[in-house]
């Protein structure tokens, strides 16, 4: 029995040593609406393939330009579906691995309970002296709370009262301290499995802006690596989808 037990522990260490030569760093570039949920298929990731990840998270266009430049990035997860493709037309990702994972959804936030109505009419109302959005140039959230603005006829009026956020997630504090009563936030920030996670909302009906299909995709300095490979693979998988559905988007 005793010989049974310390074959067992030798085969273990075998298993662990071997999963460990073939582990590989990855390296991500994260559209900053989905940081809740990429940390948790991270760590979900990394148990299960025992790969590693390194995730920056920011503003697509950022990205973008980073990327462009040589920032070592292997895999890319936008906020949109348009750069995916340009980084793909440009010939600095891998063809035929881009896809989107994600659907996002817009809403309008504040973290004061019952400040926002369900039907959003506080925008019109105008008792507030800042609303917060991200910037509609470099992230896609933003162009949306924009398109919003402009589909209601409010951009004009609230215009001299938008705090502008660099990304998703500076806008998101800018209305949770309070610098802003309410703002333009992803979905995922502040719903939890359909719940509000704290303060009051309206979900931006779809009509007001135009789909936010979020891509990813392989890119060069990817390609010859196995982690990142396994990562896109990863994102596709069921487990995966239920994270991100549990976040709000849509698949």
């Amino acid at each position: 029995m005793i010989r049974f037990y310390s074959t067992l522990s030798v085969l273990a260490a075998t298993f662990l040593m071997a999963q460990a030569a073939t582990a590989e760093e990855v390296s991500l570039a994260v559209a900053a609406n989905f940081t809740a949920p990429m940390q948790k298929i991270a760590s979900e990731f990394e148990k299960d393939t025992g790969h590693k990840v390194t995730l920056a998270f920011g503003a697509t266009g950022k990205f973008y330009a980073q990327i462009t430049n040589g920032a070592p990035f292997e895999v890319f997860l936008s906020a949109d579906d348009e750069t995916p493709a340009k980084l793909e037309n440009e010939a600095q990702a891998v063809k035929g691995t881009r896809f989107t994972y994600a659907i996002g959804k817009l809403v309008l936030w504040s973290a004061a309970p019952g400040y926002v109505d369900s039907q959003g009419d506080v925008l019109a109302k105008g008792n507030f002296r800042h609303i917060a959005l991200a910037n509609p140039k470099t992230a896609p959230y933003g162009a949306a709370a924009m398109e919003t603005l402009k589909a209601m006829g409010l951009a004009d009026k609230v215009q001299a009262r938008v705090v502008q956020g660099e990304n998703i997630t500076q806008t998101h504090q800018f209305v949770s301290t309070g610098n802003a009563e309410l703002g333009f936030v992803a979905l995922s920030q502040v719903f939890k499995d359909g719940t509000l996670t704290g303060g009051s909302a309206w979900i931006v009906p779809a009509r007001h802006y135009s789909p936010i299909r979020q891509d990813a995709v392989l890119l060069n300095k990817g390609r010859n690596n196995p982690g990142a490979v396994a990562l896109i693979g990863y994102l596709k998988g069921e487990k995966a989808r239920g994270i991100i559905r549990s976040f709000g988007y849509e698949l």
